[in-house]
Order: C-alpha cells, then sequence, then structure tokens
C-alpha cells in the first residue's frame, strides 16, 4: 500500500471467425485492472470498420449492459487500462488511440513511459502534428503513421518506429487487417501472447488475463520482438531484438503484477515470497506473529514467516470496495482512505511483537497510519520490513517514483524513518539481492539505484499544458 501511480495494462485478440469479441476484451481488462484504475478502453474491428468506446473509471463503471451491446461482433479487439503516470486524467488521454490516416486505421494501446518523449513530440509539433492529449501514446501514433505511410506494411512500420523511441513501450495495435504486438528492446514491461483451442490469439500485459478468456500462455515477446496475427498465422520481427541488454522492471516483481502472473518465466508470487525469506535472513528479530499489508505485502510475509520460523498470521482486513490508497489527489483525502480501507484484528494483535511487511516506502505517510492502526489494536512491538530497497531517483519508464525531494528516502535515514513512521525497526529489501527476485536475468532498478539504462534527457517536462501559468514546480510558459 502505498502512493504510487500504478501502470497501465494492454490486451488484444484476434480470432478466424467473427464473435463477440468485446466480450473478451472486457474480461481481459477485468483481469488487468489492477495495473489501472483511471480510465479503459476496447476498439473492435469488424472487417475494417473500427468501433470504440473510452472513458474515464473502471472497467465495471465503463462498460456497462448498454455500452457492450452497442459494440459488433468482429475478428479483432485491442484494450487498454490506465492510470497515468503522465497526462492528466481527463478523456483526451484514454485509450486505445484510434488514428485514421491515407492508407487505413491503427488502433494502439501502450503500457509505458519514453524517455524522449519531450524531445519527439518537440519535433513532431515543429513538422506540423497537432497533439490533443498529453500522454506518450499519441507521440507513439504519429511515429508509426508516419512510418506507414513510407513501408510496405505496418508491422514495418512499427519497425522503423522502434529505432527512435527509447524508453519504456509495449504495444498492443490493430490495423484493418491484423494485431501486432511489440514491446521495447530493453524489456521493460512485460508482455506475452497464448493460444485458446477455438484457434485465437491472445496478447496481454500479464499471463492472468490470457487465463481469464481460456487462453494457454505461449510465451513472453522477447525484448525487441515485434508479433504479427492475421488470416495467415502468427509471424515474428526480431531484428531489435538483442540491440540493448534486458531491463524488466523490478517493481513488477515486487508489486505491479499480479501474483499469478508469470512474467519472463519467474512466477511473481514466488517471487515475493524470496523477498520475504530474504528479508528474514537480513533482518531477523524475536517477534510473535508476521503479517502483510493488503495486498502486496502478504507474499513476501509469508516468506518472511517460513524462513523465520515465526507464525504467520492476518492482522489487517482490506475493504475491498476501497480503491488502492494513491487514487485520491490529495494527501488528506489519503489518510482518510486509509482508515476506511484497513481494519486490524485487535484479538490477533493485542500484546503481540509484530513483523509488519509492505512493498515499499515512498513519502512515509501511509505506513506510518498504518503503524499507528496497529499501536491503537494493541501491538507491543512493531517491527516493518520493506520488500524492496529504498526509493531514491524518479523513473522515467512508467512508474510515478516522485521527485527526490518528495521521496522519504532521500531526505532521512533509516534510524529517522523508523521514528517517523512509529516502528521499532526497519529493514529494507538489500538491493544487491534484487537479482535474486527475477532468476538473475536483466532487470532496471534505476529508481533504487540512479542507474538509468538509457540516457535521460534534461528536459523531461511533458505536463506543460496542465500547468497554470503562474505556479508549480516546472511552469514554463511556452
Amino acid at each position: 500500500m502505498k502512493d504510487l501511480h500504478e501502470e497501465c495494462g494492454v490486451f488484444g485478440v484476434w480470432s478466424p471467425e467473427p464473435q463477440n469479441m468485446a466480450n473478451l476484451a472486457y474480461y481481459g481488462l477485468y483481469a488487468l485492472q489492477h495495473r489501472g484504475q483511471e480510465s479503459c478502453g476496447i476498439v473492435v474491428n469488424d472487417d475494417g470498420v473500427f468501433t470504440a468506446h473510452r472513458d474515464l473509471g473502471q472497467v465495471g463503471e465503463v462498460f456497462t449492459r448498454d455500452v457492450m451491446e452497442k459494440f459488433p461482433a468482429g475478428t479483432m479487439a485491442v484494450a487498454h487500462v490506465r492510470y497515468g503516470t503522465t497526462g492528466a486524467t481527463n478523456r483526451a488521454n484514454c485509450q486505445p488511440i484510434v488514428v485514421n490516416h491515407m492508407k487505413g486505421k491503427l488502433a494502439l494501446a501502450h503500457n509505458g513511459n519514453l524517455s524522449n518523449a519531450f524531445e519527439l513530440r518537440s519535433a513532431l509539433e515543429l513538422g506540423g502534428a497537432i497533439f490533443h492529449g498529453t500522454s506518450d501514446t499519441e507521440i507513439i501514433a504519429y511515429i508509426i503513421t508516419q512510418q506507414r505511410l513510407k513501408t510496405p506494411s505496418i508491422e514495418a512500420a512499427v519497425s522503423c518506429a522502434m529505432y527512435q523511441m527509447e524508453g519504456a513501450y509495449s504495444l498492443v495495435m490493430m490495423s484493418s487487417a491484423k494485431l501486432i504486438a511489440a514491446r521495447d528492446p530493453w524489456g521493460f514491461r512485460p508482455l506475452c501472447y497464448g493460444k485458446t483451442p477455438e484457434g485465437m490469439y491472445v496478447v496481454a500485459s500479464e499471463s492472468c488475463a490470457l487465463a481469464a478468456v481460456g487462453a494457454k500462455p505461449e510465451r513472453d515477446l522477447l525484448p525487441g520482438e515485434i508479433v504479427t496475427i492475421d488470416k495467415d498465422g502468427l509471424t515474428c520481427d526480431r531484428r531489435c531484438c538483442g540491440t540493448a541488454p534486458q531491463k524488466t522492471c523490478i517493481f513488477e516483481y515486487i508489486y505491479f503484477a499480479r501474483p499469478d502472473s508469470t512474467i519472463d518465466g519467474v512466477n511473481v508470487h514466488a517471487a515475493r515470497v524470496n523477498a520475504g525469506r530474504i528479508l528474514a535472513k537480513a533482518y531477523p528479530v524475536e517477534a510473535d506473529l508476521v503479517i502483510g499489508v493488503p495486498d502486496s505485502g502478504l507474499d513476501a510475509a509469508i516468506g518472511y514467516a517460513r524462513e523465520s520460523g515465526i507464525p504467520y498470521g492476518i492482522g489487517l482486513i482490506k475493504n475491498k470496495y476501497i480503491g488502492r490508497t494513491f487514487i485520491s489527489p490529495g494527501q488528506d483525502h489519503r489518510v482518510d482512505q486509509v482508515k476506511i480501507k484497513l481494519s486490524p484484528i485487535e484479538s490477533e494483535l493485542r500484546g503481540k511483537r509484530v513483523v509488519l511487511v509492505d512493498d515499499s516506502i515512498v513519502r512515509g505517510t501511509t505506513c506510518a497510519r498504518i503503524v499507528s492502526l496497529l499501536r491503537s489494536a494493541g501491538a507491543k512491538e512493531i517491527h516493518m520490513r520493506i520488500s524492496a530497497p529504498p526509493f531514491l531517483h524518479p523513473c522515467y519508464y512508467g512508474t510515478d517514483i516522485d521527485s527526490c525531494e518528495n521521496l522519504i528516502a532521500c531526505q532521512h535515514t533509516i534510524p529517522e524513518i523508523t521514528e517517523l513512521i512509529g516502528a521499532d525497526s526497519l529493514g529494507y529489501l538489500p538491493l544487491e539481492s534484487l537479482p535474486e527476485l527475477c532468476g538473475g536475468q536483466g532487470y532496471c532498478s534505476a529508481c533504487f539505484s540512479g542507474q538509468y539504462p538509457t540516457h535521460i534527457p534534461e528536459d523531461t517536462r511533458k505536463d506543460q499544458f496542465e500547468q497554470k501559468l503562474s505556479g508549480g514546480k516546472g511552469n514554463k510558459k511556452v
């Protein structure tokens, strides 16, 4: 439980015969709802005619029965859930984006952030491009469309575009006749595909969405790979594979992905349990009970309990009908939501020495409130264990890690943080143990280490049109 903005989730499906593709996309988005609760959208392809619906809200709110009945049968669909890390919360930034151009149509859904977005947007605007929103997805759509006018196919256009874009992008696209998926050469964001017994192909951010529509996972897309699906089957373009070292976001394993998903061959639940085991070895303590902060701290808490031999228990109950704490725009609202969202079980906690496991500390306010809840329930001692290293640097690849001045670990030592949150002790996952979470494969830990895989330009401003002229950091009149 934290102050972080979620990522996005992408989904695509292709069928050899027309059917209710909107329903399949709906189920896929439900499985990916944890990746974004800000907005969502579905586009269905009925023999080259695109029918789209996008709006602010969660899947069940946006896609009512009346809305779903207006979608035609089709052979393809792309869909998206969003919690924007760049771009305001408005309909202009809802996805998928639909583009009409002289060679056809394109529907595009994107997960990630481009680290060179400001440079690309500036160049496009100088060339006459007009933007309706502020998300990176519009930039990607422009670049692919430009290349499509010069190339023989949509997949060739995507391949050319990949040489211009830096940063994180897992894409699911749809032309009039093809479904295309692409993963950036660093592999920052997850993307996988599977197949149903009926011969449908499904592409999604996580394998849990494949299972939701009855598809058996085939494999993850390789970093830099483009997969094209049409009436001739599935083809792969790997020209961009191996052009950059793999840098899968380590926070996918720590927090973002659903525990039942597998990313690049590593089960997320197992990774989090392993994080708990590492914490138990690195920060042992005498205690009576190990509990996790629902939901993302539970797996690591299980690992801590197994390794330490301290009994695992349920000390906090989550109200499932309250959204994640960071959805609230203001700090006052955030604190209020914590009060409503979590309730301590006094009979389990009173008089106990408790190990409390969570996935991260950003500003420390939410964590402090949870510790206070346990104190009020009678916990004798509270030993905080965090299944991630301290956040020390902003993220430019799609995780809304704040600027350094708002990160508690940048301003305070661990003993100071311990006192500020009201805990008896505090231990973070050691930075050097991160390879153990992802099977030793390449990963990005820039938000912890400051070692960015791509060049980060000095001017990363992307929200100039969402700032008042008279105030606010980064305001520039242009």
